[in-house]
C-alpha cells in the first residue's frame, strides 16, 4: 500500500485547487433531511451530557461543602 503524499500547494496552487475540486466531487454529501436529523441527535446528546455533568458538579459541590463545614 502506497503512503499518501502531502500535496505541494506552494509549488503549484492552481493544480492543488483542481485536485481539491476533483476530490470534493467524489464526496457523498448528506441530504438536507439527514443533516437536520443528525444535527438534532447531536444537540440532544450534548444536552444530556451537559445535564449529567451539571448534576455531577452540583452533587460534588454539596458533598464537599458539607464535608468542609464540619
Amino acid at each position: 500500500m502506497e503512503k499518501p503524499t502531502m500535496p505541494a500547494f506552494t509549488a503549484n496552487p492552481v493544480q492543488f485547487i483542481k485536485e481539491v475540486t476533483n476530490e470534493l466531487k467524489k464526496v457523498t454529501w448528506p441530504t438536507r433531511e439527514e443533516t437536520i436529523k443528525l444535527t438534532g441527535v447531536v444537540i440532544i446528546i450534548s444536552l444530556i451530557v451537559a445535564f449529567f455533568i451539571g448534576g455531577l458538579d452540583a452533587g460534588l459541590l454539596k458533598l464537599t461543602s458539607s464535608l468542609y463545614k464540619r
